[in-house]
């Protein structure tokens, strides 16, 4: 991918890749991680999914315990308590950390071509127009 970067946008070997990847709108490793689950979880709400992805998640208003909470009418979904920073990576726990971290707006979207616009839009500001992911170069972070 970084032999692609040095041909689109004529960089050098030591050339900092971050402005490129803004300037093509292209979104770093750790989005795309999240833009894959989130679209995952996206067909999962809108029943979309095989059935075995389905059964790993829940949504907070299904939970008995939740049934007079206010949190029974979003569009939540339960992340299981674990054990180890490990498990983290499983689906059924990184997908409705993923989803929940949405704004509603986002999630209540129908179409999927929607909902992977608006989704990419919200990662790529997260991700380029906040603090979280700015590196400690003079070059992209100034």
């Amino acid at each position: 991918m970084r032999s692609l970067h040095d041909k689109l946008m004529n960089l050098r070997q030591r050339d900092h890749v971050k402005p490129a990847l803004k300037q093509l709108h292209w979104l770093p490793i750790q989005a795309r991680v999240q833009f894959k689950l989130c679209t995952l979880m996206h067909g999962i709400h809108n029943s979309q999914c095989p059935a075995y992805l389905s059964a790993t998640v829940q949504l907070v208003a299904t939970t008995s315990t939740r049934e007079g909470l206010r949190s029974a009418a979003t569009t939540n979904y339960t992340t299981p308590r674990l054990r180890t920073k490990f498990n983290e990576r499983a689906f059924s726990h990184a997908g409705p950390a993923a989803w929940n971290r949405l704004p509603e707006a986002v999630r209540q979207v129908q179409t999927q071509l929607h909902f992977k616009k608006l989704l990419k839009s919200f990662l790529f500001n997260e991700f380029f127009m906040t603090a979280f992911y700015h590196c400690r170069c003079n070059v992209c972070c100034s």
